[in-house]
């Protein structure tokens, strides 16, 4: 009996999920999920970044004013910070794929501190400032001048897409922090990895949008 059930437990490793044949299809529909998930958040943000393009071609006098507003020293640090985490998730996913465990879990709380890090300057060095100088559309924005209005509006685009991209960064963050406990209990090896590699998907994509956002915000006539 014992020798019968043991081709059965190599055919059906635990992390196989019943409704799949193998492990090879499994990792297929995970990865087809997360690619037309990121589809839809493609489409998200391409109508957020057309919406300003029309705004800032309208308004171009007040939003290269509101540019200027912005520090582009610390946008270009969090933009070196996020690329650093995207090394680090690449790494992760090496790790998992090799069946390091001690390196998995080393770069996934890398990621997660360099991601912090960019939240922490974005909060302390970027928001907080703006709200004492008020700049937060709605909430006593000021400013002298004629295109006070056109400013107000360009901030109404930096906060809602800077904004939503922190949570995208935000809930990243927090799956991260249930795969480095699902690693430490040895959930991954060299034969199921698909959850790291989907994640490190997610997290190049919120990289690649913050590459996007950072020229068409800061770069417009930001302050050095």
């Amino acid at each position: 009996m014992a020798d019968a059930a043991t081709p059965h437990a190599a055919e059906h490793p635990p992390y196989l999920a019943h409704h799949f044949s193998d492990i090879g299809q499994q990792f297929e529909a995970g990865s087809l999920g997360m690619w037309l998930f990121l589809v839809t958040e493609i489409m998200f943000f391409g109508g957020l970044f057309a919406g300003y393009a029309i705004y800032r071609h309208l308004f171009l006098k007040g939003f290269e004013e509101g540019s200027r507003l912005l520090n582009v020293r610390i946008g270009a640090l969090n933009t070196a910070v996020l690329i650093g985490s995207s090394l680090t998730m690449a790494l992760a996913v090496r790790a998992a794929q090799l069946n390091r465990r001690r390196a998995l879990i080393t770069c996934l709380i890398l990621t997660m501190l360099l991601g912090l890090v960019f939240i922490g300057v974005k909060l302390n060095f970027e928001w907080s400032h703006d709200y004492e100088e008020h700049l937060v559309p709605g909430m006593g924005f000021s400013y002298p001048g004629a295109n006070a209005p056109a400013i107000e509006l360009f901030f109404c685009f930096y906060f809602f897409m800077t904004g939503l991209h922190a949570l995208h960064m935000v809930i990243g963050l927090g799956i991260m922090v249930v795969f480095v406990w699902m690693a430490s209990r040895g959930r991954f090896d060299g034969g199921f990895y698909s959850p790291i590699e989907v994640i490190g998907l997610y997290w190049h994509f919120v990289d690649i949008v913050w590459i996007f956002l950072f020229p068409l915000l800061y770069l417009v006539g930001g302050r050095y």
